[in-house]
C-alpha cells in the first residue's frame, strides 16, 4: 500500500507540473515470480521512478519499454518469460523461474485520469475496490487495451467498454473480487474474439488504533506508517496524544476508555494494540473492544496479565466468545527476542501482519511449499449471447520464489 501511496503522490505532483508519465503494471504472472500482479512502477519524461515491478531484475529494460510508451502512446503488454530456453531472456539476469506479463500505459498530463484518480481515491476514503483492465485483445471484440471497469459499493459503476456482453461478464467478476478480495486474471471469449482483463482488488490502508501514548507506542507508530497504514492513537491524556509525539500518526484521539465506542472505528478492517502501562485503563479497553468485530487485539504485557483481565470481565458477567478470543494476542508481537520499543513495535507489526495474511509467522527456511498461496484457478469464460457462457477453467501455480 505504501508503494501505491508513492506513485498516486509522484503521478499527482507530475500532472500539476503538466508533465506526462507512464505506468507499468503487472497484470499477470506465473510460475516463480519476486513480484505479484498489482506492482506498479510509474515513470516519469525526465527519468524519475517510482515503484518497481520485480526484485531488480526487469526494471531497466521496463524503463526502456517506458521510453517507446512515451514515444508512440500506445500501451504495450511486454511479457518476460524466465522459463524460455531462449537465451535472450538470461540478459534480465532473472532470479525467479516464472512468467510476468507487464502493461505499460501511457498517462497524459491533461485532463481527469480516472485510473490513478480512482487508486487514490480508494485509498483516501478507505475503501474496497475493484479495478478491471484489459490487457490484451484478439479478433473483433469492441475493446482496447488499457480500457477499463472501476467498481465501488459506494458509487455508480464507471468503465469504458464498449463491448456490452463483455462489460457485463467483467462486471460479474469485479462484484465476487469485491466480495472475496482475491484479484484474479480472466479470459473472455466471444463470437468475435478475445479479451484478457486483470481484475483487481483494492484494499484500503490497514487501520491500526493503538491504545496508549507512552514513548514505546512512538515506534509502533512510526513502523506502521512505514507500511502505508492508517494509524490512530488514542490516549485520555492531553500531553500524551500529541502531534509534535506522533509525527507519524493520521489521527490522535484524546478520549478516556468508557468513550472509545463513540469516537473511535471499531469495524472488521480495524487492528487494534492496547498500551496504556494501566491495569484499569487497559481492562477498560478491553471491555470496549471484545465485543467489536476487529480482525487482532494486542494486549501488551505478560500473558498473565491479559488472563486476569479476561477473568475480571467474566467476573462482571461478559461472555466472552471463542472466536472473539482467537483474535486476541497477549503477549502481543512475534518471539523474536524483543527487548527496545523499537524492536517491541516491529515484532508487533509482523504479528499484525502474520494474522492479515493468515500466515504462521515462522521462519521461512522450514516452510513447506510455495511462499505466497496458489493462485485461482484461470478461468476462460466462452460469452454464448445467451444468459449463461460456457466456462473452462486450468490451473495456473503461482510460486513465488
Amino acid at each position: 500500500m505504501k508503494e501505491l501511496q508513492r506513485i498516486v503522490e509522484t503521478f499527482a505532483k507530475a500532472r500539476m507540473d503538466d508533465e506526462p508519465t507512464v505506468l507499468a503494471t503487472v497484470v499477470r504472472t506465473s510460475g516463480s515470480t519476486y513480484r505479484r500482479p498489482g506492482a506498479r512502477m510509474l515513470f516519469t519524461e525526465d527519468g524519475r521512478t517510482t515503484g518497481s515491478v520485480s526484485g531488480g531484475c526487469l526494471e531497466h529494460d521496463v524503463f526502456r519499454q517506458a521510453q517507446r510508451v512515451f514515444q508512440s502512446r500506445q500501451p504495450r503488454l511486454v511479457t518476460y518469460d524466465s522459463t524460455s530456453e531462449d537465451d535472450a531472456v538470461w540478459e534480465f539476469g532473472l532470479g525467479c523461474n516464472g512468467v510476468v506479463d507487464i502493461l505499460i500505459e501511457y498517462l497524459p498530463a491533461e485532463g481527469r485520469v480516472t485510473q490513478m484518480d480512482f487508486l487514490a481515491a480508494c485509498a483516501t476514503q478507505r475503501q474496497d475496490c475493484v479495478l478491471a483492465t484489459v490487457f490484451a485483445v484478439e479478433g473483433g471484440v469492441a475493446a482496447r487495451v488499457g480500457d477499463r471497469l472501476q467498481l465501488r459499493r459506494d458509487l455508480p459503476v464507471h468503465g469504458n467498454v464498449a463491448d456490452a456482453e463483455l462489460c457485463d461478464a467483467i462486471l460479474g467478476d469485479a462484484w465476487r473480487v469485491l466480495e472475496n478480495g482475491k484479484s484474479r486474471a480472466q479470459t473472455y471469449r466471444t463470437a468475435k474474439g478475445r479479451a484478457e482483463v486483470y481484475v483487481e482488488s483494492v484494499r484500503p490502508p490497514v487501520p491500526l488504533v493503538i491504545f496508549g501514548g507512552g514513548h514505546d507506542a512512538v515506534p509502533l507508530a512510526r513502523l506502521a506508517k512505514e507500511l502505508g497504514w492508517y494509524v490512530v492513537v488514542v490516549d485520555g491524556r492531553p500531553g500524551y496524544a500529541t502531534k509534535g509525539k506522533f509525527s507519524a500518526a493520521d489521527k490522535l484521539i484524546v478520549a478516556r476508555p468508557d468513550a472509545i465506542a463513540d469516537r473511535v472505528p471499531l469495524d472488521d478492517r480495524t487492528v487494534a494494540v492496547i498500551m496504556n502501562h494501566n491495569y484499569a485503563d487497559d481492562f477498560a479497553v478491553l471491555r470496549s473492544l471484545l465485543p467489536a468485530p476487529l480482525k487482532y487485539i494486542g494486549v501488551l504485557g505478560p500473558k498473565r496479565r491479559t488472563e486476569k483481565m479476561l477473568d475480571d470481565l467474566r467476573g462482571e458477567g461478559a461472555t466472552v466468545p471463542a472466536e472473539r478470543l482467537a483474535c486476541l494476542y497477549g503477549p502481543v508481537g512475534l518471539d523474536i527476542g524483543a527487548d527496545t520499543p523499537e524492536e517491541i513495535g516491529f515484532a508487533i507489526i509482523a504479528e499484525i501482519k502474520a494474522v492479515l495474511t493468515g500466515n504462521r509467522g515462522g521462519v521461512l527456511r522450514d516452510r513447506e511449499g510455495p511462499l505466497h498461496p496458489r493462485s485461482e484457478p484461470t478461468c476462460e469464460i466462452r460469452l454464448t449471447g445467451g444468459d449463461e457462457g460456457e466456462i473452462r477453467c486450468g490451473i495456473r501455480s503461482l510460486e513465488v520464489a
